[in-house]
């Protein structure tokens, strides 16, 4: 089983991000996740989506392994990392233009 904590910070490195970042993509406190490493302790399921969500990705791609992990491109990765940078305005002006082209 994956260790919850390593792979958020994975996630989180590959995007540049700070906790902070972090924090404000996934509509947390920075405390309640610095808190987690301070602890060690696992956020519930319902943060861990929040956090999936602002990084972009489900919590099912959180937990992939092996066979069932979603093997990405790198310019398709690229394309998630900018997503996940946008916030909610910017995100529905980018899905509202790929709607008309």
């Amino acid at each position: 089983m994956k260790d919850i904590l390593q792979e958020i910070t994975r996630l989180r490195l590959a995007r540049g991000w700070s906790e902070y970042e972090l924090a404000q993509n996934s509509g947390l406190t920075q405390s309640t996740i610095s808190t987690w490493y301070r602890k060690s302790q696992t956020p519930t399921i319902q943060t861990l989506d929040k956090v999936c969500r602002g990084l972009g990705i489900s919590l099912s791609q959180f937990f992939a392994e092996g066979t069932d992990a979603v093997y990405l491109t790198d310019e398709q990765r690229e394309m998630l990392d900018n997503w996940a940078a946008l916030n909610n305005a910017q995100k529905r002006i980018v899905l509202e233009l790929l709607k008309n082209m």
